[in-house]
Formats: C-alpha cells, sequence, structure tokens
C-alpha cells in the first residue's frame, strides 16, 4: 500500500473529532459575534453621547481592549477572574473574551458608519420635522447599516479565525482538536492541513452567505444630486413610511380651517 495514502488515512479517522471542534468553534464564534454586536451598539452610543463620562469610559474600553493583546485577555478571563472569586469555564472565558474584544472594534465600526451618513440627510430630516427617534430610525440607520455591513461580516470572519488562540487554555475547538490529534498521530502536516481546509471551508461560507444576503437585503444607495424632483421623490418616500406624521398633519390643517 501506499505510505502517503496510509498517512492520511490515520488522520481521516479522527474526522469526528476535527467535526466536533469545528462545531464548538462556530458555537464560540456565533456566541461572540452576537454579544460583540450589542457592545458596539452600546459603545457606538455612548461614543456619541452628550454625557462626558459616557463618552469617557466607552473611549477607555475602546483604547483599552484594541491596544492590548488578544491572548493576554483571554488569560485574563481564563486565569484572573477565578483568582478573584469568579469561577468561569474554557468556554466562557473563550468567549466572553473574544465578544469584548469584538465589541471595541465594532464600537469604531458603528460609530464610524453613522458619521458617514452625510449631514445633508440630517438637515432634511430637520425640514421634514421629524424627531430625533423618527429621523434616526428611518433615515440615518438604513444608510449606516449598509455603510457598516461589509466591516462587520469582516469582524465576524476575524472572531472565527480568532477562537484558535482558545486552544491555549485546553478548549477543544478545531485548533485545539488539531494539536490533540497531532500528539497522537504524528502527522503535523496532515493534520493542520485538514483544519487549515475546514477554516478555509466555513470562513468562506460565511462570506459567500452574506454576499448574498447583502444583495437581496440593501437597495441602491439614495439618489444625492440636489434637483428638485430627486428630493421631492426621496421626501415622499420617507414620509411614507411614517404615517403618523401624516395624520397629525392632516389634523393640523383640519384645526387650522375650522
Amino acid at each position: 500500500m501506499n505510505p502517503t495514502s496510509d498517512t492520511w488515512a490515520e488522520v481521516f479517522a479522527y474526522m469526528p473529532q476535527f467535526l466536533s471542534g469545528l462545531r464548538i468553534t462556530v458555537e464560540v464564534s456565533v456566541i461572540a459575534f452576537i454579544c460583540s454586536l450589542f457592545l458596539g451598539i452600546v459603545g457606538a452610543a455612548a461614543r456619541r453621547s452628550k454625557h462626558l463620562a459616557a463618552r469617557l469610559a466607552a473611549t477607555v474600553y475602546v483604547e483599552a481592549f484594541r491596544n492590548t493583546p488578544l491572548l493576554l485577555q483571554v488569560f485574563i478571563a481564563y486565569f484572573g477572574l477565578p483568582a478573584i472569586g469568579l469561577p468561569i469555564s474554557a468556554f466562557q472565558a473563550g468567549t466572553g473574551a473574544l465578544a469584548v474584544n469584538a465589541g471595541a472594534y465594532l464600537t469604531e465600526i458603528i460609530r464610524g458608519g453613522i458619521e458617514a451618513v452625510p449631514q445633508g440627510q440630517y438637515d432634511a430630516t430637520h425640514v421634514l420635522a421629524l424627531s430625533r427617534l423618527d429621523a434616526f430610525t428611518h433615515v440615518v440607520l438604513p444608510q449606516a447599516v449598509r455603510n457598516v455591513y461589509p466591516p462587520i461580516i469582516n469582524q465576524f470572519i476575524q472572531i472565527l479565525l480568532g477562537s484558535s488562540l482558545l486552544s491555549a487554555i485546553a478548549l477543544p475547538e478545531l485548533t485545539g482538536v488539531s494539536e490533540t490529534v497531532n500528539s497522537i498521530t504524528l502527522r503535523t502536516m496532515q493534520v493542520f492541513a485538514v483544519a487549515l481546509v475546514l477554516y478555509l471551508v466555513v470562513s468562506n461560507a460565511i462570506s459567500l452567505l452574506a454576499s448574498l444576503v447583502g444583495r437581496y437585503a440593501f437597495r441602491p444607495p439614495l439618489e444625492t444630486r440636489a434637483d428638485s424632483g430627486s428630493f421631492r421623490r426621496w421626501t415622499q418616500a420617507v414620509t411614507a413610511r411614517i404615517p403618523s406624521r401624516g395624520k397629525l398633519a392632516e389634523a393640523g390643517e383640519g384645526g387650522g380651517d375650522s
């Protein structure tokens, strides 16, 4: 028999363990991403807050977690928290560290997306007499989401790849399983080649799915020409989505006529 095929067969015999590690990798990544997205939204709101304390707290959070190594943050979560009386599992420590780290990056991504909305859009909401909530929900947020969607997906992929560091705290995710299989078989090239292919498959699947979602979820950008027809169509589209404003206007006109 071919020795090479025997070598690969020996490694492929551990495929159930690889897939189990991949499942844990995906679970950690999805949970961390959801938590980090929440932190990013809150952090972006705090960074744009009128209150100095909120802006200062958000700035300290972003700078502290973006400018320190992720692996060190994982160690602090796994070894440091139990030392002060907060027992935590490897799964919880790894997921939490990934979420807090990615949340710092998403804070800046989301803040940048909101600030990238042209000032003219804000001015138009004032002309239409929209409340701050309506202006943000119907005008600013759709454009901001379109701006930040690609970097947010990229951050999700970075979380997935960064989860490989959790092998340092003995979490049996894909890289951790690969290290265990390698120590048993001593087939280093083959073992880590399998892990590499699995990472490639999952990350590219995420990219493809995100691309398809983005293609159908987002309409073309609003027209930027300052002609009256474009502005009129834009105002009609916004007011049509906020019927309460139209009703209030009609009520006001009726009161004036009487």
